[in-house]
């Protein structure tokens, strides 16, 4: 990509195996949001058949958010994982192009695009991915979280943040903590 331009709209990358990829992400919406951006937030694993505190609160803020997914890869079958790839794909093009937003983040997609259990180039192709980055309209920023992010994403962002863990608490038994993450 060209030299950053905040005119141009960035595109901003966070990765890794560690804990802090969407809650990053969710701060910087809430950043946007209180500048009076335009914001939205699509997750293409988290379902919206769980409750998630990132979306109670969302909704109080005005900040739009859409769950396409259906929980973790195996969770369901790969035909309803493929299903909800597809739906969430067709809508993050259809919301990126049509340019009402000053900031979308793609919660998620870097998993989604690493998922290996079943084939998903035909419902979400990382060459559409990688063209809707470049060809998205002018003056949007763009978020991509999750892990294993692909080389050809890192590639072309602008900033790459790979979220490293130390020590985590789920080495310690400890579950998922409400408030925390979820």
């Amino acid at each position: 990509m060209s030299r950053p331009d905040k005119e141009r709209g960035l595109v901003l990358v966070y990765t890794g195996d560690g804990k802090g990829k969407t809650t990053a992400a969710l701060g910087l919406a809430v950043r946007a949001a209180g500048r009076g951006k335009r914001v939205l937030m699509i997750q293409f694993i988290k379902s919206p058949e769980r409750t998630y505190g990132e979306k109670l609160v969302f909704d109080r803020l005005g900040i739009e958010i859409c769950q396409t997914g259906v929980g973790f890869t195996w969770t369901k079958t790969p035909q309803e994982h493929r299903a909800a790839l597809e739906k969430g794909w067709q809508l993050a093009k259809e919301k990126v192009m049509g340019g009402q937003y000053d900031l979308v983040i793609l919660d998620e997609l870097n998993n989604a695009l690493a998922i290996e259990r079943f084939p998903i180039d035909d419902v979400l192709p990382l060459a559409d991915v990688l063209d809707l980055i470049r060809n998205r309209p002018n003056g949007m920023h763009l978020v991509i979280t999750g892990r294993q992010a692909k080389p050809e994403i890192v590639d072309i962002a602008d900033l790459v943040t790979e979220m490293n863990p130390v020590k985590h608490y789920y080495d310690e038994g400890v579950p998922a903590v409400k408030g925390i993450e979820f």
